[in-house]
């Protein structure tokens, strides 16, 4: 049992910096003994996330942030918080659907990108997508942009989204130099 004590009123568990700060957690026993160990998942303050770069016809989605959500307005690529017990692919067709009302088909995996703000850190889990069904509707996002891949820099992005856009520009110029399957260390299995 994690016993915490409240503090000052705020709703946070006392010493809850301290053990974030540290990685461990204060775990206290039936007996009332104390035994410390290393957290071996993220905190309640770090967010697990899945991404999608969706692609028609050579653009890239980009969608932004309603008024009403945390980092407003910034733009950023559609996907939600991972669910316990979730694979970031489960979750990132669970909140397409919820979101934009569509289904996608997975073709690339990125590298992950963890960010830190002020009151918490992200882990992001890149998809590269393409629409597989439906239309796509607004439920959550104030707005979205079809744009070249060069030309996404040029919004204001969320910045745990900004080394997501870049490994994304790096692999769209390797695979536009790549002079055909198989004759480069990018596309050799």
């Amino acid at each position: 049992m994690v016993n915490f004590t409240r503090d000052n009123g705020r709703g946070r568990p006392r010493g809850s910096a301290f053990a974030r700060e540290f990685q461990q957690v204060r775990v206290w026993l039936d007996k009332g003994a104390v035994t410390t160990m290393a957290r071996d998942r993220p905190g309640p303050s770090h967010l697990d996330v899945a991404c999608a770069i969706i692609e028609n016809q050579g653009l890239a989605l980009a969608a932004q942030r309603g008024a009403e959500m945390s980092l407003p307005l910034k733009w950023e690529f559609p996907g939600g918080k991972i669910k316990s017990g979730e694979t970031p692919e489960a979750c990132l067709h669970r909140e397409l659907k919820e979101e934009l009302g569509i289904a996608v088909r997975v073709l690339e995996e990125l590298s992950l990108a963890t960010h830190r703000y002020p009151a918490f850190t992200v882990t992001l889990h890149p998809f590269r997508c393409a629409i597989a069904s439906g239309t796509l509707t607004l439920h959550e996002h104030a707005a979205v942009l079809w744009l070249q891949p060069q030309e996404l820099l040029t919004l204001d992005w969320a910045e745990a989204d900004l080394p997501v856009i870049e490994e994304y520009l790096v692999r769209g110029a390797k695979a536009r130099a790549c002079p055909g399957p198989g004759s480069c260390a990018t596309c050799v299995p």
